[in-house]
């Protein structure tokens, strides 16, 4: 991808006429916008050398420590280094933001229960709570030989079977096709009376990657069964595909960027022949039924916050909310117990388990979890990783900046420089990340680019390094080496360099 930002507005301008790659007349529909609305033409200017990138690693850039803008947390790093406020929220917005971590932490029970405003859970569900999968608001894990999987869920999908089956994906009516008994995801755990219906095992081989200084690196390939299937067998035209739960944090500012900055990346066609073809998302606001880029989520399968908030209440909790109402959540037609389980609804607080008031502060909380500022950003050993990061041809898919909206609603997520390294686009990464699954226009070898903004602290916050989809790379090393599709190329730049350059580019990984 070419850097220059004359060439990001002329493949801007090509977005018109062809989003993802889709035929001309259906992009048009769509109308997403190829240019910004909210600026002038001279901010317009002032944001394209702003986010052009560097070519000087003699020093750090101006603002890179705070990689989200005026929102980035500086509190001390501890294990609560993601549980933060954004800095910049106004004061009489706090209270909000401390009720929905309230929900965020809150333990749903099974229905019926003394306590009515915390039950619903289920019947089948994941987890009791948000903060179950996002412990201290970061990233999840895989079992490894635990008695659970609270922190990783296996999606389950098949493909299209028919013309109309493939428009509906085109045409961004639906986003998968549920395993006719089991439905979107399989649900491990079970209210009282009823049979959960079956568990995730994960089984691991090693493969071996030589790297050009003779270095060799085990890496661990998983293979994911289901065992203990309470229902009879899943539909033999079904995928499984393991995903863990994503850190919480910045998820407002990468809301606040334009669509057409990150439509400005996207070269589904390989234009500049360059060998990375960036795809836009194309889903549905599922409040408003609207057209939108997708964002959230591994395949980028959502397009806002709070469908991405809705949907985990209702897949991974069991909980309806306004924008799912159904109680009974993944529960399917065949699991004719489950449908009439009792549920959670109290018609004095609303016609949701969760009702509006409790989606919208859960919501607002997910918003604004603060970014936590860099470490080491100006230290040689981070500059120099810095570089090779970038000559590596990292940043064509891991973007290093963007600035929000000026004329968004939140004004702690308004025009901010802010440094997710991500273009939120999808990519092949390969068939070793493959998982033959098509979420929507993400075919089985397609991800969104994640942001890597917080990645160093890790550690810190989970208590464990797993990287990737579904944390089989144990460390940035194993994630980088797990490369492959269109980021082979910088994936070999990696293998190739030594092993002080190496360090030095995991160095500048780790200050994120």
């Amino acid at each position: 991808m070419s850097h220059n930002p004359a060439r990001r507005l002329l493949i801007s301008a090509v977005i018109c006429a062809s989003v993802a790659g889709l035929p001309v007349a259906f992009a048009g529909a769509f109308n997403l916008p190829n240019r910004r609305t909210d600026l002038s033409e001279a901010d317009v200017k002032r944001v394209a050398d702003i986010v052009r990138p560097t070519q000087d690693f003699s020093k750090a850039e101006q603002y890179e420590a705070m990689q989200a803008g005026a929102a980035t947390s500086i509190d001390s790093v501890t294990e609560d280094s993601f549980s933060h406020i954004s800095a910049n929220i106004p004061f009489e917005e706090e209270q909000n933001f401390r009720l929905g971590n309230a929900l965020f932490r809150k333990l749903w029970v099974s229905a019926p229960s003394s306590t009515q405003a915390s039950d619903g859970l289920g019947p089948l569900f994941n987890a009791r709570s948000c903060m179950s999968c996002h412990l201290n608001d970061g990233r999840g894990k895989p079992p490894e030989g635990g008695p659970s999987a609270t922190s990783m869920f296996l999606r389950l999908a098949r493909a299209a079977k028919a013309p109309e089956e493939e428009k509906a994906l085109t045409d961004a009516d639906i986003v998968t096709f549920p395993d006719p008994v089991y439905g979107y995801q399989l649900q491990d755990l079970a209210v009282p009376g009823l049979a959960a219906e079956g568990k995730l095992t994960v089984a691991y081989s090693e493969e071996i990657a030589q790297l050009a200084d003779g270095e060799t690196v085990r890496l661990r390939k998983p293979v994911y069964t289901v065992k203990d299937l309470a229902y009879g067998p899943l539909d033999p035209a079904t995928t499984i595909s393991a995903r863990v739960a994503p850190p919480m944090i910045g998820l407002g500012l990468i809301q606040a960027i334009p669509e057409a900055d990150i439509l400005a990346h996207a070269d589904p066609d390989d234009l500049d022949h360059d060998g990375i073809s960036g795809k836009a998302a194309i889903v549905r606001d599922h409040r408003t039924g609207e057209i939108s880029l997708g964002r959230f989520g591994w395949k980028a399968q959502n397009a806002t916050v709070r469908d991405q908030s809705a949907d985990a209440f209702s897949n991974d909790i069991g909980i309806s909310t306004p924008d799912r109402p159904d109680a009974h959540g993944d529960c399917t037609a065949t699991e004719t117990k489950c449908l009439v389980m009792p549920d959670g609804v109290q018609k004095r607080l609303g016609n949701e388990e969760a009702p509006g008031p409790v989606l919208d502060l859960v919501t607002f909380y997910s918003e604004n979890l603060a970014v936590p500022a860099r470490r080491k950003a100006s230290f040689t050993d981070t500059l120099r990783g810095k570089q090779l990061f970038y000559d590596s041809g990292c940043i064509s898919c891991h973007v290093p900046k963007f600035v929000t909206r000026r004329d968004i609603a939140e004004k702690a997520q308004s025009f901010q420089l802010i440094w997710p390294y991500s273009d939120f686009l999808l990519h092949d990464m390969g068939d070793g990340l493959a998982d033959g699954q098509q979420v929507g226009l993400a075919n089985g070898r397609e991800w969104r680019t994640p942001p890597l903004w917080g990645i160093g602290l890790t550690r810190i916050v989970s208590g464990r390094s797993f990287f990737l989809h579904d944390g089989r790379a144990r460390n940035l090393t194993e994630a980088i080496l797990w490369h492959g599709g269109e980021a082979k190329k910088a994936r070999n730049a990696f293998s190739s360099l030594s092993k002080d350059d190496r360090e030095a580019l995991i160095t500048f990984l780790e200050s994120l």
